[in-house]
């Protein structure tokens, strides 16, 4: 069949090089794409938050019988919901159901009503009174965006200077625009990380492979807030014990307390978790595929993930396999200098002969002139794949001087982290 994957980043061209695997698929088009996405897909400029505009196009291709909607403003926006009710079969939550991320607020009060381990919270929608419940507060302090803010609206604020400055900018300045109509100011949290996103119809959970995403700019986690560094899978100390405490106490109740709310969850959740001295909490929810978890998890899927995407879409997960490989895969993201601020686009980029298993998810980039050419913060991920992570991080990490842009910034620790900590 002939297949629409909505999106346009390194995580759409992960999922994109899976489905070109499955005999299932034929044609692929990608709505909008990039560089790297447009040589394996026909590249549609079609506005994919415009849910009307998506059906439409679809209602005059009818040679495509599936659409997978990636990115989370489309879902949050309804776009599956429009396509379902022309009779498209799509992969992602519906409206009602993406609100898991959608909202802080609403995520943060589920967990709470269902006994789902998490922060310490309270929500606020006046900056007064948000600004008053700090100053009497202890610090550290997260202060997070109630609505999507490209994975940069959660601020770590390590005292009282920082916190006032931060609630500012979210709630006065508007720095992540209407998403900060609300705040969640929320207890911090101390432990290793770990995503687990994992596919569901439902009523079945399957989790993918873990992996541990290195959200700030800089080494040894300094600098700035982005949207993702680079990732590595799986997560050195997420072993038997973690992975059962996770599934009885987190996954499972998600799942139930969605249903229970008339909010059925069908695609994939993704649990951002943190294993803490009182077990493992839930950090966030994301309504998708993460980006750039995606790069790493995706290589090592052995399943056709066409056929999985329509056991999700028909309800019958439970009836599939999902098998993965055994190993490790590192990503580093090459980004544009100055990144997450202010950075210029267009720096043409020159990729030598990479090792031939290495895997390039384009993010930012686009041809002009002939020529490939920046056009975003996060570039490229270079991924590699080894029997360790250690093995992966350095076959990346060889690949990585290869490629070169005016700018290009990387950071240098990626896969290093938390393998002092022993699995349990």
């Amino acid at each position: 069949m002939n297949v629409l994957v909505i999106g346009n980043g390194g995580r759409e061209h992960a999922v994109i090089q899976a489905l070109k695997k499955s005999p299932k698929v034929d044609k692929i088009y990608a709505m909008k794409g990039n560089a790297g996405i447009g040589e394996l897909a026909e590249l549609v400029d079609v506005d994919y938050c415009d849910a009307k505009a998506v059906g439409d196009w679809l209602d005059a291709h009818k040679d495509v019988g599936y659409t997978v909607v990636t990115p989370d403003d489309p879902l949050a926006l309804g776009v599956v919901d429009e396509l379902e009710n022309r009779g498209h079969r799509a992969f992602g939550p519906n409206r009602r159901a993406a609100i898991i991320e959608a909202s802080k607020a609403f995520s943060k009060e589920l967990m709470k009503k269902y006994g789902i381990p998490t922060a310490k919270y309270e929500i606020f929608d006046e900056y007064e009174k948000a600004l008053a419940y700090i100053r009497n507060g202890a610090f550290p302090v997260v202060l997070k965006a109630d609505g999507l803010a490209l994975g940069k609206g959660v601020l770590i604020c390590r005292d009282l200077k920082e916190a006032e400055e931060g609630l500012k900018e979210i709630m006065l300045d508007k720095k992540f625009g209407a998403a900060g109509n609300k705040v969640v100011v929320e207890e911090f949290l101390e432990g290793p990380e770990v995503s687990v996103l994992a596919f569901t119809d439902g009523k079945t959970i399957v989790p993918m492979v873990t992996s541990c995403d290195h959200k700030r700019a800089l080494d040894n986690d300094e600098g700035l807030n982005t949207g993702g560094m680079g990732t590595f899978s799986p997560a050195p100390f997420y072993g038997e014990k973690t992975e059962r405490e996770t599934m009885e106490k987190i996954m499972l109740p998600t799942i139930a307390a969605m249903n229970a709310e008339g909010r059925t969850f069908k695609g994939v959740l993704y649990f951002g978790l943190m294993k803490t001295k009182d077990g493992m909490k839930v950090i966030e929810y994301n309504s998708r595929f993460g980006d750039p978890e995606t790069q790493v998890v995706l290589p090592m899927l052995k399943t056709d993930l066409m056929e999985i995407f329509e056991a999700v879409t028909d309800g019958r997960l439970s009836e599939i396999k999902v098998e993965w490989e055994r190993g490790a895969c590192v990503c580093v993201v090459l980004a544009s200098g100055g990144y997450p601020l202010k950075y210029e686009k267009g720096k043409e980029i020159s990729i030598g002969a990479l090792d031939s298993d290495v895997i390039l998810c384009h993010a930012g980039t686009k041809r002009k002139d002939g020529k490939l050419v920046t056009d975003g913060g996060r570039v490229l991920g270079v991924c590699a794949k080894g029997a360790t992570i250690e093995e992966a991080r350095q076959k990346a990490y060889r690949n990585v001087e290869k490629i070169h842009f005016e700018g290009m910034h990387y950071r240098k620790d990626i896969g290093i982290k938390y393998r002092d900590i022993p699995a349990e």
